[in-house]
């Protein structure tokens, strides 16, 4: 039987994409030196030139940028990242800078982002919190803390509060400190309830709620909730239930009416380009009546747009 070198092997291996509904896939024909070399280039001189950077950057797997980074690293003997942050600026630089992280990485970088300065941005703990699997809350933790040195949980109860804190901390922890049962109150049984993360088990609870109350659950949440607390809770419903039409939601509402909430955008488009994109693209059409890609170009422009439109993949 005739194998392959192992190095080759592992290579071809890490190549891949970490869902098989995304719209970025595997660049055929992939060279991290010739794509380093390129990057570069479009560095040189005076000015950059963006559109070969979102040549290189958007049509290849996170895991292949990771081959990218360590060729101009070896080639170039700088970090790529650093590099671009300082030849790049705005919404774009925020684009390529997530493209080059690992999916955990990325989630922990949102994470504290959503948690730096004053104020907290609710909407990024709720997205990144409620929609990510137990593994793959378990890599965010870990790599968080060795990123910032900070336990995420320590860091999301330094900035939350109250039964919304308790909600995100259940979310991090995967565990339901069975003492709290006896708090009695409803947000507390929802909770309860919803941090199992069991999604068939979820699903029939739904069905038995509606048969015994007569209303959809987020119909009762929305009646019994208000604020972050509502959002979170309604988040974590939708995501088991259908998390491609969650993300789609998210992406509408970032865009519609006046102006954007580039952070949402930003988030969603690099964080779901190669898990399930594809998905989200049916939904948001069919929830809609718009394509994903007409309301992005509608709504954004410059270097900024081509990329999210590569991420998008065409109508």
């Amino acid at each position: 039987m005739h194998t392959h070198p192992p190095a080759q092997r592992r290579s071809n291996l890490q190549a891949k994409a970490i869902g098989n509904r995304g719209t970025v896939t595997e660049a055929a024909g992939f060279n991290a030196e010739a794509d380093a070399q390129s990057l570069r280039e479009a560095m040189k001189g005076a000015g950059t030139d963006e559109d070969a950077i979102t040549k290189v950057l958007a049509h290849c797997t996170i895991a292949q940028r990771q081959r990218i980074k360590e060729a101009y690293k070896q080639t170039v003997g700088k970090d790529l990242a650093d590099d671009l942050s300082s030849e790049l600026s705005g919404n774009y630089c925020s684009v390529v800078l997530g493209l080059l992280m690992l999916a955990p990485v990325y989630d922990a970088y949102e994470l504290r982002n959503a948690m730096r300065g004053a104020g907290t941005e609710e909407a990024g703990l709720i997205d990144i919190l409620a929609s990510r699997t137990n593994a793959e809350i378990k890599i965010v933790n870990a790599i968080y803390k060795k990123e910032y040195e900070k336990d995420l949980e320590e860091a999301v109860c330094g900035d939350t509060s109250g039964m919304f804190q308790r909600v995100l901390v259940s979310l991090l922890t995967e565990m339901f400190e069975a003492g709290e049962a006896r708090w009695g109150t409803d947000e507390v049984k929802f909770l309860t309830v919803l941090c199992v993360r069991n999604r068939n088990h979820l699903l029939r609870v739904f069905e038995e709620y509606q048969k015994i109350s007569g209303r959809d659950i987020e119909d009762s949440i929305k009646r019994e909730m208000s604020g972050c607390l509502e959002d979170v809770f309604l988040a974590i419903v939708k995501c088991i239930k259908n998390k491609p039409a969650f993300f789609a939601e998210r992406l509408y509402k970032s865009m519609k009416g006046l102006g954007t909430t580039d952070t949402v955008l930003i988030r969603i488009m690099v964080a779901r380009a190669e898990i399930d994109m594809l998905d989200i693209k049916v939904q948001f059409l069919q929830m809609y009546g718009k394509t994903l890609y007409s309301f992005i170009k509608g709504d954004t422009s410059g270097d900024y747009r081509t990329i999210l439109l590569e991420l998008c993949g065409g109508e």
